[in-house]
């Protein structure tokens, strides 16, 4: 339909065309006209974009319209949301800031910010899916912070497969971070088995645990620096594949070459013995299965010594003969005596009690027996060992409260890239819990409330374009004072007394 003469009118940019559109044919766009095309001996005008509206009898440049097509926001590049999620955004990136230049070493800036991106949304909203990463990004301070970065679905799928494929670059991270653990720090490895149901990957297999789990398993190998508090590496493995067996391949993989090695019994020293006699530095501190030779050899069972520091615990110290390896022997009293009676128990129930079988076992309750190539006093081999626990807190943590207890993508490149930025999100992790720990916010929240304290501190846009912190309750405000989001002297907005009391 011919467009109204008083339309044309309007002054408006040069080279530029006025088209009519609307389910009416009522609205009237403005658009560039970019050059011509020659068809049949012709010049046909082409057009480019939209760069306005002719709304009430004016000119409008697009970035200035009024109103707002909330049905199209996904398709409006220039929507920007007035209430954004803050709190939980800044804190973590102000800790994870040093993990981002790391990153920028080995990868572009696009693909450094976007691991970053992925990583700090996992930490932040557990349990999001990679379809929504998009949205979580566009609803929190993350795009203020770092914006233009690309998170649509199918480039998130794209960029975890390409990611994988360049696992040597995964592996030179891994390495720099191995690399900088002292002499004297202790380096906690253990795995955890994680579901995956996948079959078109070679990670995807059934683990010792299927008869329980009755579903197929990846496995993930963690190095837990206890010093720092704070994951070094980690790798995947085949759900089927032993302890044993991946040990020495997370080693030399990640490139451990300093530290004492802090295992269990699934990680015995002598399956990676060729590093440690390579590395002068590295050490291990393991436990001793109690059926090793070692035991009755060296009289281990036979206490001598009582532990300073410690209730009711006894040990044992021997010099293997010819070889670099020292044997410590401990026996917690407690332990012992709750050992003995589940044995008892257990006894009663089955109606079995064998005399034999019970000497035998009494001498072993509430011991334990690790070999070590240091010589170093037994107080600390002892609180060494039971501080290794931490990393069943580090595992527990990472399936539970990052809700990473299974995967998500299929083939083998995908979990790769997806488990590298979980890694990432289980370092951010810990960096949170050392600064709640140190703001002395544990003592009176759990992380999960503490991290929907930060959820809730949001930011609105105000008509100057800048930022305010929303209402707030004065505890609330408190936790952001301590973890130093605010000023310590700022005091929160009061409320509004409410209605007066009814004369009865």
């Amino acid at each position: 339909m011919p467009i109204p003469r008083d339309i044309l009118d309007v002054e408006r940019p040069k080279n530029t065309v006025v088209i009519v559109y609307g389910v009416n044919k009522d609205k009237y766009a403005v658009r560039q006209r970019v050059g011509c095309k020659r068809v049949n001996g012709k010049n046909i005008p082409l057009n480019g974009p939209t760069i306005g509206h002719i709304i009430n009898g004016k000119y409008v440049p697009k970035n200035q319209n009024p109103n707002i097509n909330l049905s199209k926001k996904k398709d409006n590049p220039e929507f920007n949301l007035d209430l954004k999620d803050w709190a939980n955004i800044m804190l973590s990136n102000e800790l994870f800031s040093g993990i981002l230049e790391e990153l920028k070493e080995l990868y572009s800036e696009d693909d450094a910010h976007r691991i970053f991106a992925i990583s700090i949304l996992r930490v932040c909203y557990p349990g999001i899916k990679d379809y929504e990463l998009k949205e979580y990004y566009d609803n929190s301070f993350l795009s203020e912070l770092y914006p233009n970065i690309s998170l649509s679905k199918n480039i998130v799928s794209e960029f975890f497969k390409n990611l994988g494929k360049f696992c040597n670059t995964i592996k030179k991270f891994m390495q720099k971070r191995a690399g900088e653990v002292g002499l004297e720090h202790h380096l906690l490895i253990d795995g955890t088995l994680k579901s995956n149901e996948s079959k078109i990957n070679s990670l995807s297999e059934y683990s010792r645990k299927a008869k329980i789990k009755g579903a197929r398993d990846i496995s993930v190998l963690y190095a837990f620096d206890f010093d720092r508090m704070e994951p070094v590496c980690s790798k995947c493995y085949p759900g089927n594949m032993l302890d044993v067996t991946s040990y020495k391949d997370f080693i030399v993989e990640n490139g451990i070459k300093k530290g004492i090695i802090v295992a269990d019994k699934g990680f015995p020293s002598s399956a990676v013995q060729e590093q440690f006699d390579e590395n002068k530095d590295l050490h291990y501190l393991n436990p001793v299965k109690r059926n090793s030779k070692f035991i009755k050899t060296h009289n281990l069972l036979d206490f001598n010594q009582i532990i300073s520091g410690f209730e009711g615990i006894t040990y044992r110290k021997e010099k293997c003969s010819g070889i670099n390896k020292w044997l410590y022997s401990f026996r917690d009293s407690y332990e012992a005596a709750l050992e003995e009676k589940s044995w008892i128990e257990r006894a009663r129930k089955n109606d079995s009690m064998n005399e034999e079988e019970f000497k035998k076992c009494k001498d072993k309750f509430g011991t334990i027996i690790l070999e070590c190539d240091l010589d170093i006093p037994p107080e600390l081999v002892y609180k060494i060992y039971k501080e290794r626990w931490q990393i069943e807190i580090v595992m527990r943590f990472y399936k539970n409260a990052c809700l990473f207890d299974e995967t998500r993508v299929h083939d083998d490149y995908s979990i790769i890239g997806s488990e590298f930025c979980n890694f990432l999100s289980t370092v951010l992790s810990f960096k949170l819990i050392n600064k709640f720990d140190k703001a002395e916010l544990l003592n009176t929240f759990t992380y999960k409330k503490i991290m929907s304290i930060l959820k809730r501190a949001k930011q609105a846009r105000i008509n100057s374009g800048d930022w305010q912190l929303i209402n707030m309750n004065p505890s609330q405000v408190k936790v952001l004072q301590k973890l130093s989001l605010l000023p310590q002297d700022e005091v929160p907005t009061k409320r509004s007394p409410g209605r007066p009391k009814k004369n009865v």
